[in-house]
Formats: C-alpha cells, sequence, structure tokens
C-alpha cells in the first residue's frame, strides 16, 4: 500500500532534522559531516556563491541546501524506509540516505555514492 503524502512529508522533515542534529558529532563521521567537509573540499565557489551567497559556506548552509531526491523501500511496497538527499542541480553523485526503522523512526544516517 503507497505511503501517505503526510507520511512522505514527516518522515522528510524528520530526516532533515535528524542530519542537522548529527552533523558533527563522533557517531556520525561517515554520514552528513562527511558529506559536508566532502563537498565543501570538492565543490567550486561559483557552486556556494549562486547556492550560499559565499564562497566558503558554513557547515549549516550546506545541510540547508539538502533537496530530497528519492524515497524507497526495502521489502514492502510503501516506499519510505529510507530517504536519499542531495544537493542542488545534480552537483554531485552523492547522497545523505537516512534510514527508518518499522516504527517510522529514524534508526541511520550514511553517506552513499
Amino acid at each position: 500500500m503507497p505511503a501517505s503524502n503526510n507520511e512522505i512529508e514527516r518522515r522528510r522533515s524528520a530526516a532533515l532534522v535528524a542530519i542537522r542534529n548529527a552533523h558533527g558529532t563522533v557517531e556520525d563521521a561517515q554520514g552528513a559531516t562527511l558529506f559536508v567537509s566532502h563537498h565543501l573540499d570538492e565543490l567550486g565557489d561559483d557552486y556556494w556563491i549562486q547556492h550560499c551567497g559565499v564562497a566558503h559556506p558554513e557547515s549549516q548552509q550546506v545541510l540547508n541546501l539538502l533537496v530530497l531526491q528519492s524515497h524507497w523501500g526495502d521489502d514492502d511496497d510503501d516506499g519510505i524506509d529510507h530517504f536519499d538527499f542531495t544537493l542542488p542541480n545534480a552537483a554531485t553523485n552523492y547522497l545523505i540516505s537516512v534510514s527508518f526503522d518499522e516504527h517510522g523512526n529514524v534508526s541511520g544516517i550514511a553517506m552513499e555514492s
């Protein structure tokens, strides 16, 4: 059964809050923290000026740019077990993937390619 738009939006919002809260923590070293540091080093000043208004944005500015690329499921039909976020304008092939448990709570954050 497909997920409702309300549940998709709830999970999208929860995922973004979890990403922001996890960033910079020891537990997130291979998740959003790595995603941000990698892209601050790899993308040129022009990209950051266009999207953030500065050549060297703060980490939170980068996180504020995240857009939902897709959501998908494991073994069920609802397609809301994982939400994948990336930067706008196809700037990267990397994603921040947020996983949800069977109760709809965030259970993990990882950087994927």
